[in-house]
């Protein structure tokens, strides 16, 4: 955990979230900027801060946030739908702990 890290306060419980999913791995919650009418994050417990920075011991969590993806997709009822990872300042990572964007249903209102 960071302690200035926004996804880190949602993680301990300092930071209320609009949680859609939680286990021992990762939590996902709805986006509080929705760039589409469903637009949620699947969020790791563990503080990474950019997919650079993964390593082969991170292979199941990373995977598993891909295979998360479209159970919760489907929960949210969504039939298609985006992901997105954005990696590092250049890549338009505005909060440096990984997290998958999930979005989709048409432009948000």
């Amino acid at each position: 955990m960071s302690a200035d890290c926004i996804f880190c306060k949602i993680v301990a419980g300092n930071i209320p979230s609009k949680t859609i999913y939680e286990d021992g791995n990762v939590i996902a919650f709805h986006d509080i900027r929705p760039m589409a009418k469903t637009h949620f994050l699947i969020v790791p417990k563990k503080h990474i801060e950019t997919l650079k920075d993964c390593t082969v011991e991170d292979q199941d969590l990373l995977g598993g946030m891909m295979l998360l993806a479209p159970k919760l997709a489907a929960d949210q009822g969504l039939v298609g739908y985006k992901t997105l990872m954005n990696v590092g300042r250049e890549g338009g990572q505005e909060v440096f702990h990984i997290h998958l964007h999930v979005y989709g249903g048409g432009a948000a209102a």
